[in-house]
């Protein structure tokens, strides 16, 4: 691996292959690890680029008293791009990372090519991030289903892991979090390895801290970048039911639903994974 100095920050990141450029932006509990399937074979096609985020392992852990701010991995990311090129990128995340890519399309959708969105909790689409009651009651009205999913994810995962993580008892928080987000049957299968790089990539302050910025539909609707939306097939509902929205709102989206696989669909069956992404980066490839 090596080191590159972004935003006053060591990031370790992998590069390989040769091509247009290709950037992997993994989501939480996670690191650059998450993506070795996919940089093994995209480097055959791309100039592939895989990082761990900000106080993701092995870069330096998050010191006591900051805020986890998901602005600062949109700025990261940024600069990733600044620094690997200056011509437009397709950019790949996962959950979180998903959303840090999202939110970079809204600020400079000149650099990015092409979107692959990979589940992203898009919670605030619909709600603060920490929901009010009058606000899932409204939700309740126009979008029943998703209220419902929203809610049972606030009870089963969000809120007993962040009490956990409050406690320091981080282990428990990413299995209670890990157990909701991946469904029990998925979590389990988890081998040791995995579970061990979910847990040195729990950080406390991303439970307790500012957690997700609002999101609007207007500017979900301006994004003009042809995106490819993904779900696992076996991922719990409430990934549906905010895909379904994010879908609504994109004007130059298409969807998929990767087979036999969860939340961590490109883990869980990467061979399809691979196969369905380069299908479409391949029709957005310039000439």
């Amino acid at each position: 691996m090596a080191q590159i100095n972004i935003n006053g920050m060591q990031l370790e990141y992998r590069e390989g292959g040769e091509g247009e450029p290709l950037v992997f932006v993994h989501g939480s509990a996670s690191d650059l690890r998450t993506w070795q399937y996919q940089q093994d074979f995209f480097s055959n096609y791309f100039r592939t680029v895989v990082y761990s985020r900000r106080y993701h392992w092995p870069n330096e852990s998050i010191p006591e008293a900051a805020d986890y701010s998901m602005f600062e991995h949109v700025d990261d990311l940024e600069q990733i791009l600044n620094t690997f090129g200056t011509e437009p990128v397709h950019l790949v995340g996962h959950s979180y990372g998903a959303i840090v890519c999202l939110l970079l399309a809204f600020q400079v959708p000149e650099k990015i090519q092409t979107l692959v969105l990979a589940e992203p909790p898009v919670i605030t689409l619909f709600v603060s991030n920490k929901p009010k009651p009058l606000e899932l009651l409204r939700l309740m009205f126009t979008r029943p289903r998703t209220a419902v999913s929203i809610m049972k994810l606030g009870a089963k995962g969000f809120g007993p892991a962040s009490k956990a993580a409050e406690q320091d008892k981080l282990e428990e928080a990413s299995a209670i979090f890990g157990k909701v987000i991946l469904g029990t049957e998925f979590y389990n299968k988890l081998s040791e390895a995995r579970i061990e790089q979910i847990n040195i990539n729990t950080i406390k302050a991303e439970f307790l801290g500012s957690g997700y910025p609002p999101i609007s539909p207007e500017k979900i609707s301006r994004v003009q970048i042809p995106t490819l939306l993904i779900n696992g097939e076996k991922s719990p509902a409430v990934f549906y039911r905010l895909m379904d929205r994010v879908e609504e709102l994109l004007p130059n989206a298409e969807r998929i639903k990767i087979p036999q696989s969860s939340h961590i669909m490109h883990e869980d069956n990467a061979p399809e994974f691979n196969k369905r992404v380069l299908n479409f980066l391949e029709r957005d490839k310039k000439a």
